[in-house]
């Protein structure tokens, strides 16, 4: 999993993490809503875990490869 991530290149995954996060642009981007929503403590529809998890996988990705960057520069 960590070569295919290494794989990915910045400059596609920054762009598309951007997006994910902010889509739909209209009436409220997704994750604010379920942010909002975990506030409230009404976040329980699978469907709303899911939407949620689905629009924050690129921002974990961003996060894994540049854990995995660190990493290796560490070690040389």
């Amino acid at each position: 999993m960590a070569n295919l991530l290494k794989k990915i290149p910045y400059a596609a995954l920054v762009p598309l993490t951007v997006f994910m996060l902010l889509a739909p642009f209209n009436p409220m981007p997704h994750v604010w809503e379920k942010l909002i929503m975990i506030k409230q403590g009404t976040l329980s529809r699978p469907i709303d875990i899911f939407d949620l998890i689905y629009h924050l996988a690129p921002l974990a990705m961003v996060i894994g490869k540049v854990c995995l960057h660190r990493r290796d520069k560490g070690e040389r």
